[in-house]
């Protein structure tokens, strides 16, 4: 069977491994000239930096993965366990770090925010697991369920928890219940902003990341671009071909399903099946062919999650003791959120820094060191040279709040939305496809199966979401569905030529 995979991304490159480890015919097309996607790292004065998806949590994912195909995932990419998961700050007055450790977290707390927010992220703390626990299973591990099929897999006995896990319930709202002081609803709040939406938008279930990082955030040397090369050398070893520079114009269907595709530069590729690594977006609004469009939804621009302003630099650091992961919180959060629905740059924008050359302490770093700067931003916009060296006179002002002041180079890498929505067609710039705004938002995003037969997705646009190991989940269930529906497509045809054999032809 010959598979076609568009896209090196992680979902891309799971799926990939996976069906050539099960001896399938496999060929990746990938128009960047690397592998990872959004799982990227530029150039800057000689040096990579890092300049996609900087955490990596939820571990379990790749070291099934890797298993499942034969191998080890620490025999692949060192990992080191993250002692200090982020150090959080406002401003003058000091910060709050957050440990791998949740005894420590409530103990910095309790000695940050006082001994009533301690004892409110204990009761945070278990409710994040319980959502974690409710929707693992059923949604995580699972092909995409409709409200009614997650409520049948639950059963009567489940209902309660689907229930407590507040569906209805605004995240934003739902931290009131734990803490009084708004920069803790602030910190937690953050959370929305993993899968690239609001936290006075988003569903109180996505408080189910504080469990994904309380059970381990790991350092992987050389960048998450270094794991996204594993998964690739591993999908070559197993007999995957990966073309890069092949730009995919269009999917070629019949009446009978996929067919194969056709490169830009007029090459066809024949497949029995394909799997589609780009934004669902893409799909949706034809840029892969009209016909392979079909009952494919669009995401309207209005509900695309958020995009970004990113800084890639060697800078000299000075005045604050960062950590690898450092967030600045902007002095009004709602109103950082509202200027982003209104479809404009913040003026007071939550800056995350990645230091790159750092760990979980804070040493004197001599010199220029690797940074990354994002702020988050609104997708769909084109934004002018002065409103975007605006925006980066902001950031560096927010930083400057707590004292750090950063010397940058000239060789500073910066992508704004426009850009990002270059590198991913279709999308905008919306960098984890559909917000997830509303408690009907992660039903929205489609499944594996397509209504085209042999033409499957995966990606962060894809159930079962966006983020590293969701993505790399989706390429999982993406490989599965195909297999199944194969195994299913031959049972079939050996149950037609046994009933043709025993009544014999008709035929003289």
């Amino acid at each position: 069977m010959r598979v076609v995979v568009i896209g090196a991304g992680i979902g891309g490159l799971v799926a990939a491994l996976r069906l050539a480890h099960a001896g399938l015919d496999v060929t990746v097309l990938e128009r960047a000239a690397h592998p990872g996607g959004k799982m990227r790292s530029v150039p800057v004065d000689g040096q990579a930096v890092e300049a996609g998806p900087t955490v990596f949590t939820m571990r379990w994912v790749l070291d099934e993965i890797f298993s499942e195909c034969g191998a080890s995932l620490e025999g692949r990419v060192a990992l080191s366990p993250a002692a200090i998961l982020a150090r959080h700050t406002w401003g003058p007055d000091g910060h709050l770090d957050l440990f791998a450790d949740p005894r420590a977290s409530r103990d910095a707390i309790g000695a940050f925010a006082g001994a009533r927010e301690a004892e409110g992220y204990d009761r945070f703390r278990a409710r994040a697991e319980a959502v974690y626990r409710t929707l693992e299973g059923p949604f995580i591990r699972g092909q995409r369920p409709s409200p009614l099929a997650l409520t049948r897999r639950a059963g009567l006995s489940g209902l309660g928890d689907l229930w407590r896990i507040q569906p209805f319930t605004t995240l934003w709202s739902a931290l009131g219940d734990y803490f009084a002081d708004p920069r803790l609803r602030q910190l937690f709040g953050r959370y929305a902003t993993y899968c690239g939406a609001s936290p006075y938008r988003a569903p109180a279930t996505l408080m189910l990341v504080a469990h994904v990082e309380s059970q381990g955030v790991w350092h992987v040397a050389g960048g998450l671009s270094a794991l996204a090369r594993a998964v690739a050398d591993l999908a070559a070893e197993r007999g995957a071909r990966l073309r890069y520079g092949a730009h995919v114009a269009r999917i070629v269907t019949d009446r009978t399903g996929v067919t194969g595709v056709d490169l830009a530069d007029g090459e066809r590729i024949p497949a029995d099946a394909v799997v589609c690594n780009a934004d669902a977006a893409a799909l949706g609004d034809g840029l892969l062919g009209a016909k392979a469009a079909r009952g494919a939804e669009r995401v309207p621009p209005a509900e695309r999650s958020l995009s970004a302003v990113t800084l890639c630099m060697n800078a000299r650091a000075e005045g604050f003791p960062l950590l690898r992961h450092t967030v600045f919180f902007s002095g009004d959060y709602a109103a950082e959120f509202d200027a982003i629905a209104r479809g404009r740059l913040p003026t007071d924008p939550t800056v995350y820094v990645c230091a790159q050359d750092r760990g979980d302490t804070a040493p004197d770093v001599s010199g220029a060191e690797r940074l990354l700067c994002l702020v988050n931003a609104p997708a769909g916009g084109t934004f002018t040279p002065t409103e975007i060296a605006t925006c980066t006179s902001a950031l560096h002002r927010r930083l400057g709040a707590s004292g750090l002041t950063l010397t940058d180079t000239p060789a500073t890498v910066t992508t704004e939305p426009a850009g990002f929505g270059a590198l991913f067609p279709g999308t905008g710039g919306a960098l984890y496809g559909r917000a997830s705004h509303g408690w009907m938002a992660s039903f929205q995003r489609p499944g594996a199966r397509t209504a085209i037969p042999g033409l499957y997705l995966a990606g962060g646009s894809v159930h079962p979401g966006p983020g590293v190991p969701m993505a790399a989940q989706s390429g999982r269930l993406a490989a599965d569905s195909l297999l199944a529906d194969r195994s299913t497509a031959r049972a079939s045809i050996r149950r037609s030529a046994a009933a043709a054999t025993s009544g014999g032809t008709s035929m003289p």
